[in-house]
């Protein structure tokens, strides 16, 4: 979906509206936490992990069902799951010798769905 740059407004001013500022500045979440919250929304942004989730979303799967739904290979799909698993967005459990996958919690979910309502706007 290709959309339109629009061009961003700009103050013709130079007033600096200190109380609002200060305001925000001190809800302002830590440095370390933004950094974590951007890394959260790095993961995010590869269509791949994004149908791997929506997978989980469906159903706990391993990575042979995972790789056959997308058509693509268990060591990309491993690859993926790691990342996701890093992130704290996917669990693991093992059954014999299957180990399956599923989203972590249901905030994972949310954040997921958030994002959808958002598109669909």
């Amino acid at each position: 979906m290709a959309r339109k740059i629009q061009p961003v407004e700009k103050c013709d001013c130079t007033v600096i509206h200190e109380e609002t500022v200060n305001r925000v500045r001190e809800k302002m979440p830590d440095e370390e936490i933004l950094y974590d919250l951007a890394e959260i929304f790095k993961v995010f942004g590869d269509s791949t992990r994004i149908k791997i989730l929506w997978a989980l979303d469906e159903a706990e799967m391993c990575v042979c069902d995972i790789a056959v739904l997308l058509n693509m290979t268990q060591s990309a799909i491993s690859h993926q799951l790691r990342v996701l698993k890093q992130a704290n967005l996917v669990k693991s459990r093992k059954e014999g010798k299957v180990v399956y996958y599923s989203l972590v919690d249901e905030h994972v979910r949310q954040i997921f769905d958030q994002g959808l309502i958002h598109i669909n706007e």
